[in-house]
């Protein structure tokens, strides 16, 4: 290889790789963790109560839910925006304590899928040939996840969080207030009971005892 060539392939191989540097560079300078609330809201009411809402928010725009929690909720929507692309969007919402009032966060994640197709061959006899593939016969379809990211747009945030306020109001109403548990009852401990005293037997008068008869005592005659 001439000289002037290896330089040259070294040259677009640095080029290439500061361009694939840069493009993770720009992804990681994205992730700001800025203190804007494009996925989180305050709400009054309880965690159990926001998240409520979120449910029936999911269900009033179509979306069929994968789960229900007190303290989290997942929904999912189905599109088709061409005959062979198929798409997904997953809404995953969580619902904490904030003092008196609810912390909901929101994240949706839009997944990509494409047809790709698999056509089946069919082996056909030829006589003498033998046996011969043609390509005809069953196709075996399948989608294939092609991409997966993260929904940005603080617009679609900004509707959603809308919706759950307006459902809110419902959801207090059909979720009760938690009631703080009782303090358990004292059971007053029986008391003791006094013993019965057991008196002693009075004692029982012993006779004197009889003085045998002398020589000088008289006997009486019968």
């Amino acid at each position: 290889m001439r000289p002037s060539h290896a330089l040259a392939a070294s040259l677009l191989a640095v080029s290439l790789s500061a361009c694939g540097g840069r493009a993770a560079d720009s992804t990681l300078l994205r992730e700001s963790f800025d203190s804007g609330d494009t996925y989180s809201r305050t709400v009054p009411g309880t965690p159990a109560q926001a998240c409520e809402a979120a449910r029936r928010t999911l269900l009033s725009q179509g979306y069929a839910i994968a789960r229900a929690d007190p303290d989290a909720v997942e929904g999912n929507k189905n599109f088709q925006p061409r005959e062979d692309e198929h798409e997904q969007l997953v809404l995953r919402i969580s619902c904490a304590p904030r003092g008196d009032e609810a912390l909901v966060f929101i994240s949706a994640v839009q997944d990509r899928y494409a047809l790709k197709k698999s056509p089946t061959s069919a082996s056909v006899g030829v006589g003498a040939l033998g046996s011969v593939s043609l390509p005809f016969g069953s196709n075996d379809d399948s989608l294939v996840k092609v991409a997966s990211s993260t929904v940005q747009d603080a617009d679609f945030y900004r509707r959603f969080f809308a919706r759950l306020q307006q459902y809110l109001p419902a959801a207090k109403a059909g979720t009760p207030e938690p009631v703080a548990p009782a303090p358990a009852a004292v059971v007053p401990q029986p008391q003791p009971q006094p013993q019965p005293t057991v008196s002693e037997p009075a004692p029982v008068p012993v006779p004197a005892p009889t003085p045998a008869p002398t020589a000088d005592t008289p006997i009486p005659a019968n």
